[in-house]
């Protein structure tokens, strides 16, 4: 029996409202049968009746008391519909849950769930990837699960730590991925994993673009070259570590992220392989991201807008060829 990325969600969240009562989830029409825009909390209500709640249509008040719940000791799970409208709770993710441990010493641990990422037909406002606007601003968590078990186990993870935790999860793996069971151990947040070992080339990546990053491997293994794709799974904390130790085996770096190209987490990455490891380069870093645009609605506009194989393909022969 397989699971999927969207099932380990669910799964991971019925597991915290299980184990620990201070767990609850607020969030636009999750309760109920609606089960929210995309069911991560189908059936949740039933099982744990009063602690899967349904919110205003307001992200700055969902945001605002759950920091005021937090603070009193509860462990918040604000599901946002799309992570496009977390927008409007900037100021309660950035300067109240973000500066909460540094401006008095209370923790604030809220799970702010961002469904993020394109899919077909879904257009500008949302598809968008706001993983390195919240990376940019201290006192923020921020985690980027690719695979069913890190969807599961970084969750859950999330949870329990003692900081604002923004959990970006990708809709176009809610049914695309699926594995064969839950994870029994996983690394900690933080650390990031070598899922194709290589020596010709490093690619750098995280959420859905670890698989279009695999796909470009394979490819490549044929012609005799062998891509080794690190999947950060968190960008804030960045394993910078792993990333050099990759970059000192293949010698090149190809950095891709499905958020606009400018900032960022695939400048981020590149930033400190120049800077701490410049000497292990033999030829340019580069970066592969979404188009400088709006996002397109059409479907074959929006297949063309964000990184896909053969984009990647390409910057990789670019690189090979140095």
């Amino acid at each position: 029996m397989s699971i999927t990325y969207l099932e380990a969600i669910r799964e991971a969240q019925a597991r915290l409202l299980r184990e620990d009562d201070r767990v609850y989830i607020y969030g636009q029409d999750i309760a109920g049968k609606f089960g929210g825009a995309f069911k991560a909390t189908k059936g949740l209500p039933e099982q744990f009746p009063g602690r899967v709640l349904n919110s205003p249509i307001s992200e700055d008040a969902m945001v605002g008391t759950a920091i005021g719940a937090a603070i009193e000791g509860m462990r918040p799970i604000v599901e946002m519909q799309f992570a496009d409208f977390s927008s409007i709770a900037l100021n309660q993710i950035l300067n109240n849950a973000g500066t909460m441990f540094y401006r008095t010493q209370i923790p604030c641990p809220i799970t702010v769930r961002l469904p993020s990422g394109g899919t077909k037909g879904s257009g500008p406002f949302h598809s968008q990837s706001m993983e390195g606007l919240y990376a940019h601003y201290p006192g923020l968590v921020v985690v980027t699960p690719a695979t069913v078990e890190d969807a599961y186990s970084m969750l859950i993870e999330a949870v329990a730590i003692d900081d604002p935790v923004i959990y970006c999860e990708h809709k176009y793996l809610y049914y695309h991925l699926k594995a064969e069971a839950l994870p029994q151990e996983n690394l900690p947040i933080g650390k990031a994993r070598v899922v194709r070992p290589g020596r010709d080339l490093s690619i750098v990546t995280y959420s859905a673009m670890v698989h279009e990053a695999l796909a470009v491997a394979n490819e490549f293994s044929a012609d005799g070259f062998e891509i080794e794709v690190v999947d950060l799974r968190s960008v804030k904390p960045l394993d910078t570590a792993t990333v050099l130790a990759s970059v000192a085996r293949t010698g090149r770096l190809l950095c891709v992220g499905e958020a606009f190209p400018w900032g960022g987490v695939t400048a981020e990455v590149i930033a400190r392989v120049t800077a701490e490891g410049f000497h292990l380069l033999d030829a340019a870093p580069q970066r592969v991201n979404a188009k400088d645009t709006p996002i397109p609605y059409h479907p074959n506009l929006w297949s063309e807008h964000r990184p896909n194989k053969a984009s990647i393909a390409a910057k990789a022969r670019q690189i090979l060829s140095e």
